[in-house]
C-alpha cells in the first residue's frame, strides 16, 4: 500500500506495519466548503480497528470539522460517509460539557444508554437514602443484576477514581478543567469501537496524561485524536493524518518519523513549485514576444501555457509561519529572587514547606507538580503578589516581568486585538523600533478581519496567540509562563520554543507539555507532596529517567484510602453472613454506610485540592467561605458516618 504526502510530488514510499483490521469508518471523495474557504477537497479517508491516528494541521484548517464529518454530526457537500453496521463512535469535543445540575457520576454513567440510566437512579437512591424507598432501590438493583450491570458500574467507578473526580459534585459547581475530566471519563467508560478525541490533554496534569497514554495504548478500537502535545503523540499513535489546504495526507509510523519525512516533503514541494513558476514565467515571455512570434507560435504550446496558468491559479499556498520575537529589556540584576525558609499553607494544608532557593539571571526553571499542588502559588510568591506565611523573600533589581496567565485574564474578551495589545494605538515599540500594530499582529498569523474581532469570538488557539502577542509586546528580562502551549498548533509551539531558547533573560515555566519543558528549561522545581519542593538539574525526561514520578505522591494517598476501604469491605462482608450464609437484616445499612464513606472521602480529597490551589486566594470572599464551610461539613459528616459504622460493627459482634 502506498500513501502520498504532498500535492506535487509522488514518492513511492512503501509503508510497513499497516493495520490489517477491518475498516470501521470511511470517507469517499468527500468535499466541504465554508463559503470560499475549502475545508475538504474531494478527500478519501479510512479509519481501521487497531489504528491510533494523530490528526495534525494548523489552527483553523478544519481538524474539528473533519472529526464532525467522521462522527456524522456534519454532512459534507459532496461524497459519501460509510460506517460499518453496529459500530459506535464516541467523540470527545474540545468544548466543555454543560455546567448543569447533574452529578459527576450521573454525567459519566449517562453515556451508557439504558444501563447508564439504571446506574444513575441507583446512585441517586443510595446518596439520598430514604427508608421509604427501599423497595424502589431493590427493584433497581434487580434490574441492574439482570443486565450484568455491576461490571459496568465497576468501570464507571474505576474511571472516576483514576481521574480523581468528585462523584457526587454537581457539574454546575465544577471549573472548566474538571468538566473536561468528566467529559473524558464519559468518553472512556463507553469503550466504543471508534473514539475521537479533540485536545484531550488540555487542563490535565502530567500524571493524568501518562495514565491516559497507557489507556489509549491498550485501546483495541480505532482512535483518532487531535493534540498539540508531541510527547503524547509519540507515545500513543501509530499513524499520522495531516489536513493541509483541504487535502488529507496519511503516513504510517510514529510522529517523529512523520516529522522527518514531512520536512523532506515540504522542501521537495517548494523546489517543485519554484521550477513550475520559472517555467511559467518563461512561457509568459514567449507568448508576449511580438507579432512574429504570435504568428508562428505552436498552438499546442499555447494550450499548455493556458493549462499552466489554470494550475497556478488553483494552487493553494501554504499558510505563512508565525515569526514573532520577544521584546527584550536590559539585563536584570544577577540575583532575581531569593527564598529563605518559605512556608505557606491554608486550612492546615501545607502547600510549601520550608523551601529555600536562589534564582539567578539566565536561569530556565520548569515548575512541576500535580494540579492543585501549589505551582501558581509559588509563582505568585516569586512575583511578590502573595506574601508567604513564613520565611523571607528577597527580589532582585531591574526586573521587567512578562507574565503569561493560563486563565487568559490578560485579555479583555469584549475588546478586539488592537485594543488588547496596543490599547487602541496604531503603533507599538518592539526592541527599540516602532511597528504598526496590524503588522505586528500579522506576525502572529492574525488576518485583518480577525484582528478586529472581539477576543471572545476567537478560538482557543487564537486567544493563546493573542496573549503571546500582548506578553511579547512589553520589554522584559523575566518571562513567567503558566501553561502557554494549550491550543497552539505544533508549528507555532515550535517557534515559541525557539524564541525561549534564544531569550537571554530568566524563564519560569509551568507546563504539562513534557517535550516543551525538555526543550526549554535547564532545571526543575518539583512539588513532591506535603509541601516538599526539590530542585533537579535537567529537563522533565532527565528527572523521569532517574526515577522521578509525580504519580508516586498521588498513589501513596490512594493506597491509604484504598486499604481503608478494603478493610471496611472485607470486615463488612464477613459480618454480613450468618451461620447459614444468609445476610443479616442490617447488611443493607452497612453497605449503604460503606458507600457513603467512600463518597465523603472522595469529596474530602477534592476540597483539599481546592484549598491547596493558588486560584483559591484570588476568589471572592463569599466563594472562599463557601468552600471552607463545605470542608467543615465534610469533616463533621465523616466523623458521624464512621461513628455509625462502628456502632453497627459493635452490634454485629454482640
Amino acid at each position: 500500500m502506498v500513501f502520498v504526502l504532498g500535492p506535487l510530488i509522488e514518492p513511492t514510499i512503501k509503508l510497513t506495519n499497516l493495520c490489517v483490521y477491518m475498516p470501521l469508518v470511511r470517507l469517499d471523495k468527500v468535499s466541504l466548503n465554508f463559503g470560499t474557504h475549502v475545508v475538504l477537497d474531494n478527500v478519501d479517508f479510512v479509519l481501521k480497528k487497531g489504528s491510533r491516528i494523530g490528526l495534525l494541521g494548523r489552527n483553523g484548517v478544519g481538524k474539528t470539522t473533519l472529526m464532525k464529518v467522521i462522527a456524522g454530526s456534519v454532512d459534507p457537500d459532496g461524497g459519501e460517509r460509510w460506517l460499518r453496521s453496529g459500530v459506535e463512535i464516541t467523540w470527545l469535543e474540545q468544548s466543555l460539557p454543560n455546567a448543569d445540575e447533574q452529578t459527576v457520576y450521573e454525567m459519566v454513567a449517562g453515556g451508557l444508554s439504558e444501563i447508564g440510566m439504571l446506574l444513575k437512579e441507583y446512585h441517586k437512591l443510595t446518596i439520598n437514602f430514604d427508608k421509604s424507598k427501599v423497595d424502589q432501590l431493590e427493584e433497581v438493583q434487580s434490574q441492574i443484576e439482570a443486565r450484568d450491570g455491576w461490571s459496568i458500574s465497576q468501570k464507571v467507578d474505576s474511571v472516576i477514581t483514576q481521574l480523581e473526580l468528585p462523584a457526587n459534585k454537581l457539574m454546575s459547581e465544577l471549573s472548566g478543567g474538571w468538566r473536561k475530566r468528566v467529559a473524558l471519563a464519559r468518553a472512556l467508560v463507553r469503550e466504543p469501537e471508534c473514539l475521537l478525541l479533540d485536545e484531550p490533554t488540555n487542563h490535565l496534569d502530567i500524571p493524568t496524561i501518562e495514565w491516559l497514554e497507557k489507556q489509549l495504548k491498550e485501546y483495541q478500537g480505532a482512535l483518532l485524536l487531535v493534540t498539540h502535545d508531541r510527547e503524547f503523540l509519540q507515545n500513543v499513535v501509530n499513524g499520522i493524518v495531516e489536513l493541509d489546504r483541504g487535502n488529507i495526507y496519511q503516513f504510517d509510523g510514529s510522529f517523529e518519523r512523520f516529522l522527518r519525512f514531512r520536512e523532506e516533503q515540504m522542501a521537495a514541494e517548494e523546489t517543485a513549485n519554484k521550477l513550475f513558476d520559472k517555467k511559467l514565467a518563461e512561457e509568459e515571455v514567449w507568448i508576449r514576444k511580438g507579432i512574429k512570434a504570435r504568428r508562428t507560435r505552436n498552438e499546442g504550446r499555447v494550450r499548455s501555457l493556458q493549462a499552466m496558468r489554470e494550475s497556478r491559479k488553483n494552487r493553494r499556498e501554504s499558510q505563512g509561519k508565525a515569526k514573532f520575537k520577544a521584546n527584550v529589556s536590559e539585563d536584570s540584576g544577577k540575583i532575581v529572587a531569593e527564598l529563605v525558609d518559605v512556608s505557606h499553607s491554608f486550612e492546615r494544608k501545607t502547600i510549601i514547606n520550608n523551601f529555600s532557593t536562589t534564582i539567578l539571571r539566565g536561569d530556565r526553571i520548569g515548575i512541576v507538580g500535580e494540579n492543585g499542588a501549589g505551582k501558581s502559588t509559588l509563582i505568585k510568591i516569586l512575583l511578590n503578589k502573595l506574601n508567604p506565611d513564613e520565611g523571607r523573600v528577597k527580589l532582585g533589581t531591574k526586573m521587567d516581568v512578562a507574565y503569561f496567565d493560563q486563565l487568559r485574564e490578560h485579555l479583555d474578551m469584549e475588546k478586539n486585538l488592537v485594543d488588547n495589545v496596543s490599547d487602541g494605538g496604531d503603533f507599538i515599540e518592539i526592541n527599540g523600533k516602532s511597528k504598526h500594530v496590524i503588522s505586528y499582529l500579522s506576525e502572529f498569523l492574525f488576518t485583518p478581519d480577525r484582528i478586529r474581532t472581539p477576543a471572545k469570538a476567537l478560538s482557543g488557539g487564537e486567544q493563546n496567540r493573542a496573549i503571546l502577542a500582548k506578553v511579547f509586546s512589553k520589554p522584559a528580562n523575566i518571562l513567567v509562563l503558566d501553561e502557554p502551549t494549550n491550543d497552539l498548533d505544533i508549528e507555532t509551539l515550535e517557534l515559541l520554543e525557539d524564541i525561549l531558547i534564544k531569550f537571554e533573560g530568566t524563564i519560569l515555566l509551568v507546563s504539562h507539555d513534557r517535550k516543551f519543558m525538555d526543550n526549554v528549561v535547564t532545571s526543575l522545581m518539583v512539588f513532591e507532596g506535603d509541601g516538599k519542593i526539590n530542585e533537579y538539574v535537567g529537563g522533565y525526561s532527565d528527572w523521569s529517567t532517574k526515577g522521578g514520578k509525580l504519580q508516586n505522591v498521588r498513589e501513596s494517598t490512594k493506597k491509604t484510602s484504598a486499604a481503608r476501604s478494603k478493610n471496611l469491605s472485607e470486615e463488612n462482608q464477613s459480618k454480613n453472613k450468618g451461620p447459614n450464609g444468609q445476610s443479616r437484616k442490617d447488611s443493607k445499612e452497612l453497605n449503604r454506610i460503606l458507600v457513603r464513606i467512600e463518597q465523603l472521602e472522595e469529596e474530602k480529597a477534592r476540597l483539599e485540592k481546592i484549598l491547596a490551589g493558588s486560584d483559591f486566594y484570588d476568589d471572592t470572599e463569599e466563594n472562599k467561605e463557601k468552600i471552607i464551610q463545605e470542608f467543615s461539613n465534610n469533616k463533621r459528616d465523616l466523623e458521624i458516618v464512621y461513628g455509625h459504622w462502628e456502632q453497627l460493627e459493635a452490634s454485629e459482634g454482640e
